[in-house]
């Protein structure tokens, strides 16, 4: 049903900033109609103007895709300036000055990709762009010589220019920002709801690791004892077999429970990111294009886990980044974020970084944690990619 519900959000906001294309077809046409009223049209003029709408009309629909898909369209919003730009000009004045709501429609969606300061400035420079363009190609209709005609036009295509650069921008911007909020607080409670379960499947191998392993302990040892009190060997040669039962039993059980406590680092670093930017904290991986070794995967999974639990509960981060890196020496994963505080340096309790440690040990590896002295806490670790190493380290 919430998959339903993003969908038809998703929807709504690509008709939403499709839709100004409709607006600058209606501008253009209606431009075109008034200006048959006034005077003929140029056709070397119109023509390219119109051929230029219409590669700009794919152009958007190229932005508006690469949006909605979270991709970067550098390349269209740079050749869908340089032809706003071309048709204002080319297209040249009428009464209603339709060829410039291109460079509005480009904006709309230009400001959607950026910060709201670079939102501002392109803003600003689009009304500086578009003013004089409008005020040159409207000066037909007017009366040089009349101050108050002239001033009039000047007035006019000031606040028209302006409105039109302020209003459609923030538009388009709050739309995609819903649409944007939607999909995180989605993502959120899926990953919210993957990390539930991968606690409850650690909280059900440690009972049942530390009751029945307990139990089964207690019968070997028990059975041993029996074996070695008993004067009848049937009797010792049935308890002898009970005790093999017994550890065959643990054994099997330990087996199982390790494979419920090993987490998957993929999974870890998917579920981690979608809480983080669920409580408003940007994320950035930075992956390598192969997997971690085996043996170092589900450990580096427990520090990405037990790190971002951190920097959710003792920092005040905005952004974390989490960095791995695999040399043909090491495994090295980083998560950096930009919340430390002054106890930063101070002896975390209860974070479970000395767990951390011990495991990362087990492996051959090593932790630090701390702050960089840049404003930022990193956590480091590091582990041998390689198991000529480790198994040097464990003899």
């Amino acid at each position: 049903m919430v998959d339903k519900r993003i969908r038809r959000v998703r929807r709504a906001v690509r008709w939403v900033l499709n839709g100004t294309l409709g607006l600058v077809w209606f501008f253009v046409f209606v431009g075109l109609g008034t200006e048959v009223g006034v005077r003929p049209l140029v056709p070397w003029r119109v023509i390219p103007a119109l051929v230029l709408v219409v590669v700009f009309h794919v152009l958007y629909l190229r932005i508006t895709r690469a949006i909605l898909e979270s991709r970067d369209p550098r390349r269209e919003l740079i050749a869908g300036a340089v032809l706003s730009v071309a048709v204002a000009i080319l297209g040249g004045g009428n009464a209603q000055n339709g060829w410039t709501m291109v460079a509005f429609a480009w904006l709309s969606v230009a400001s959607v990709v950026v910060r709201v300061r670079t939102a501002f400035l392109l803003a600003i420079g689009t009304w500086a762009v578009i003013t004089p363009i409008t005020i040159a190609q409207m000066y037909y209709l007017i009366d040089p010589t009349d101050a108050a005609e002239l001033a009039g036009l000047i007035v006019g295509a000031v606040v028209y220019t302006a409105v039109m650069s302020g209003l459609l921008p923030w538009t388009n911007r709050l739309w995609v920002w819903i649409w944007r909020i939607a999909e995180e607080a989605h993502d959120g409670r899926e990953a919210g709801s993957r990390l539930a379960v991968a606690e409850e499947r650690l909280r059900f191998a440690r009972d049942l690791h530390d009751l029945v392993g307990h139990q089964l302990s207690a019968i070997a040892v028990k059975s041993e004892l029996a074996v070695r009190l008993s004067g009848d060997s049937a009797a010792s040669a049935e308890m002898a077999e009970v005790r093999g039962l017994a550890r065959t039993a643990l054994r099997e059980l330990r087996e199982a429970v390790k494979g419920y406590r090993e987490l998957d680092l993929t999974a870890e670093l998917a579920s981690v990111r979608g809480v983080l930017e669920a409580a408003g904290i940007t994320c950035h991986l930075k992956l390598p294009y192969r997997d971690a070794p085996g043996d170092t995967a589900p450990v580096f999974a427990w520090v990405v886990r037990e790190a971002v639990t951190n920097v959710l509960r003792h920092s005040t981060a905005t952004t974390c980044d989490i960095t791995l890196r695999l040399t043909p020496e090491e495994t090295i994963l980083e998560v950096r974020n930009n919340g430390v505080r002054k106890d930063a340096l101070k002896d975390d309790d209860g974070s479970g970084l000395t767990g951390l440690a011990e495991r990362l040990d087990a492996v051959g590896g090593k932790l630090t944690a701390g702050a960089d002295g840049k404003g930022e806490f990193v956590l480091r670790a590091s582990a041998p990619s390689a198991e000529k190493p480790v198994l040097a380290a464990r003899l």
